[in-house]
């Protein structure tokens, strides 16, 4: 029996075969979801490049057993994207559903229940860690949420320390 990496690189595979260039129908589905969204990308050609690689290769690396660089970079995610206020929880479930739908759909006949069910594992873990790592972020920096955060004069005391600047 193939591993869930084995599964998913032969899905891969498959969409690069068919020419598929998988950011593209993922993200015209992202904004038949959340259309709202569409404002907050400044340069949607990089942006679709950047999260559709790395919510794959995040997947795969999970798949591979190699949460030890992926952890990272969702954290990384997680705090990056506070600067676009508290997104629900949702929009990332959606977004790594969304992935593994198109996959399915690009891999044609290549696509398989044991494929599937590899990708969904692995999608499940990504979005776990992704609550862990929002999670984290709201307990060590409460508040820095884009418009929660404290104003502070110029000449006051600073807010951590007690101190005056």
């Amino acid at each position: 029996m193939p591993s869930d990496a084995e599964l998913m690189e032969v899905s891969l595979i498959a969409v690069a075969d068919a020419g598929v260039e998988l950011r593209h129908p993922l993200f015209a589905r992202w904004f038949a979801a959340w259309p709202e969204r569409r404002a907050t990308f400044i340069n949607t050609d990089a942006s679709s490049r950047r999260m559709t690689d790395e919510t794959l290769e995040m997947m795969l690396g999970l798949a591979k057993g190699e949460e030890n660089w992926v952890w990272p970079l969702v954290a990384e995610l997680a705090f990056t994207h506070r600067s676009y206020g508290r997104l629900p929880g949702v929009e990332y479930e959606s977004w790594i559903d969304l992935t593994i739908d198109c996959i399915g759909d690009a891999a044609g006949a290549a696509w398989s229940a044991e494929a599937d069910a590899a990708w969904r594992r692995h999608g499940e873990r990504l979005k776990a860690l992704i609550i862990e790592a929002r999670e984290g972020w709201d307990r060590a920096m409460p508040g820095h949420i884009l418009g929660e955060l404290p104003t502070v004069g110029s000449r006051g005391a600073h807010p951590r320390i007690g101190h005056r600047e």
